[in-house]
């Protein structure tokens, strides 16, 4: 995967060089094309990833049907953060698939979602689990799904999201990030 990328990305690059030599309105119009191409290959492949794209109200059905702990990578396509962290966090939920579920969330394309999570820079991880209401608490208390066990911006390895997945979910100890 990562030879074809590269190949796609020298391909783009000079496709883009030679566009710099036509019109202005082709040049705009190839480099569009370049970068559409690109994110496509990095995002909407036809493999079955570890990580699924899920739109946000995908999202809020995961929110009231749990099986496992929850972290969200709230991502943007142009933010390039975001492109060099995404192979990290699909090989951190490969590593924990049946124990974590990993999910993505384009900012871009769900921009409610984005506003009611309060994603204010990117990436954002959010790290959710079910919240367990007490048999005595208030009954405000047994409506909520989820809690928010943790919230990290910025990218991150494989090993720091595997890390503070097992600190946040599995009484690990706590991660020095």
């Amino acid at each position: 995967m990562k030879q074809t990328l590269a190949v796609l990305l020298l391909a783009q690059l000079a496709s883009t060089a030679s566009a710099f030599m036509m019109s202005r309105q082709s040049s705009i119009a190839i480099s569009h094309q370049a970068a559409t191409t690109i994110s496509s290959a990095l995002f909407m492949t036809d493999e079955v990833k570890a990580a699924p794209m899920v739109t946000g109200e995908e999202l809020e059905l995961m929110l009231t049907e749990w099986d496992l702990p929850l972290v969200v990578d709230a991502y943007a396509t142009w933010c390039g953060p975001c492109l060099l962290m995404s192979p990290e966090y699909e090989a951190a939920a490969e590593e924990l698939k049946g124990k974590v579920r990993f999910v993505k969330l384009d900012t871009d394309k769900e921009e409610e979602m984005a506003a009611r999570l309060n994603i204010m820079g990117l990436p954002t991880l959010l790290f959710l689990d079910k919240f367990e209401p007490k048999e005595d608490g208030p009954d405000d208390e047994k409506e909520a799904k989820a809690v928010l066990k943790g919230r990290i911006e910025g990218a991150l390895r494989k090993q720091n999201i595997v890390e503070l997945c097992n600190f946040y979910f599995f009484d690990g100890p706590e991660p020095k990030i």
